[in-house]
C-alpha cells in the first residue's frame, strides 16, 4: 500500500508462458498487494506457470475473450477486490514492471489519476527495436487522435497503464470493445470525462517472445483507432451523444 491505497497488478495474458516469470519477479512487491493474472485460454502453459509463481489471483477463460475481453475480467476482479490504483502490465516483457512505483507514486499522491508509460516520450521506442512501421503509424494516429480528442498525448496506444479507482468506476468501459481497440475507447472516454493524464518515459523490449498482432489485425485495428477517434470528437461538438461517455 501508499497512504493506504490497495495497489493491484492486473496481467491480461496470453500464450506468456516464455515471460511470464520475468515480468513477475520484477514487480515491487514492497507496494503491491495483490496481483491478478487472467489467462485468455491460452494454447501454452501460461496458467500452470501462473499457479507455480504462486500468483494470488488467477482467472482461466474457458473460450477466448479477445484483450479487450480480458481487461474487462482483469478491471472487474480488481475492484471486486476494493483495489485503489489498479497498473495493467502485459506479461510479455515489453514494459518494464520497474515503473510501477513511479506510476502508483502520483495516482496515490492525488498528483493524477490516470499515468500511462509512453514508448514515444524520449528515444526508447525505436532504441527498443519497435518495428519503423509500427513507430510511424503509431505517430500518425496519435497526431489525428490528439486533434480529434483536444488532448496532447505523446502516444495512445501503450499497453501499460495505471489509473485510480475513480477512473474505472466512472466510465462505461464494459460497453468498449473485445478487441485490440479496447484500449483507445477507454482513452477517449477517460479524456471526455476530463480526467487529466500523465505520461511517463518508458523503456520498451521487442524480443521474439513478446506478443504481436498480425498485418490484418493491425489495419483493423488503426480504422478502429480512427473511428474511436471520430465518434469523440462528434459527441465533443454535441452532434452525437453517444451512450458511451456517459
Amino acid at each position: 500500500m501508499i497512504k493506504n491505497k490497495k495497489i493491484v497488478v492486473v496481467l491480461p495474458a496470453y500464450n506468456a508462458e516464455k515471460t511470464l516469470e520475468r515480468t513477475y519477479n520484477e514487480i515491487p512487491f514492497d507496494i503491491v498487494d495483490e496481483i491478478i493474472l487472467v489467462d485468455d485460454d491460452s494454447k501454452d502453459d501460461t496458467y500452470e506457470i501462473a499457479q507455480k509463481l504462486g500468483i494470488n489471483h488467477i482467472i482461466k477463460h474457458e473460450i477466448n475473450k479477445g484483450y479487450g475481453g480480458n481487461q474487462k475480467t482483469c478491471y472487474k476482479k480488481a475492484l471486486d477486490l476494493n483495489a485503489d490504483i489498479i497498473i495493467m502490465l502485459h506479461p510479455d516483457y515489453q514494459y518494464t514492471p520497474k515503473l510501477i512505483h513511479s506510476m502508483a507514486y502520483l495516482i496515490a499522491n492525488d498528483v493524477y489519476p490516470v499515468v500511462l508509460g509512453s514508448r514515444i516520450l524520449g528515444k526508447g521506442a525505436l532504441k527498443g527495436g519497435m518495428p519503423i512501421i509500427k513507430y510511424i503509424s503509431n505517430r500518425f494516429l496519435t497526431f489525428v487522435q490528439n486533434i480529434l480528442c483536444g488532448q496532447k498525448l505523446s502516444e495512445y496506444h501503450t499497453g501499460y497503464r495505471a489509473f485510480s479507482k475513480e477512473v474505472l468506476t466512472s466510465i462505461n468501459y464494459n460497453l468498449n470493445s473485445d478487441n485490440f481497440v479496447f484500449d483507445n475507447q477507454m482513452l477517449s472516454q477517460i479524456i471526455y470525462k476530463g480526467y487529466e493524464i500523465a505520461e511517463i518515459t518508458c523503456p520498451t523490449k521487442y524480443i521474439k517472445e513478446a506478443s504481436s498482432i498480425s498485418m490484418k489485425n493491425s489495419v483493423i485495428y488503426a480504422l478502429g483507432v480512427l473511428k474511436t477517434s471520430i465518434i469523440h470528437f462528434l459527441n465533443r461538438i454535441k452532434i452525437l451523444h453517444s451512450k458511451y461517455y456517459k
